[in-house]
């Protein structure tokens, strides 16, 4: 098994969208690494980083609500 993955094949380890992912990976959730040289940032990803995170039991957690407040109105 090839330790390193790329952002498509992590978000399919973890069964999310690459997209996702990435939004994780920049906000420090789950542990990327950026590959230097390129004009483009090109993130990789390590087995042992992504099952550390999924175990972490606040690591993946949303910090803000998903739905609204029930004492707010909707209209």
């Amino acid at each position: 098994m090839n330790e390193w993955l790329t952002a498509t094949e992590a978000a399919h380890y973890l069964k999310v969208e690459p997209r996702t992912l990435l939004m994780w990976a920049r906000q420090k959730k789950v542990r990327g690494y950026v590959l230097s040289g390129t004009r483009r940032q090109t993130w990789r990803f390590r087995y042992c980083d992504l099952d550390t995170a999924l175990m972490g039991t606040d690591v993946l957690a949303s910090e803000s609500p998903s739905v609204a407040p029930m004492n707010r109105r909707i209209q």
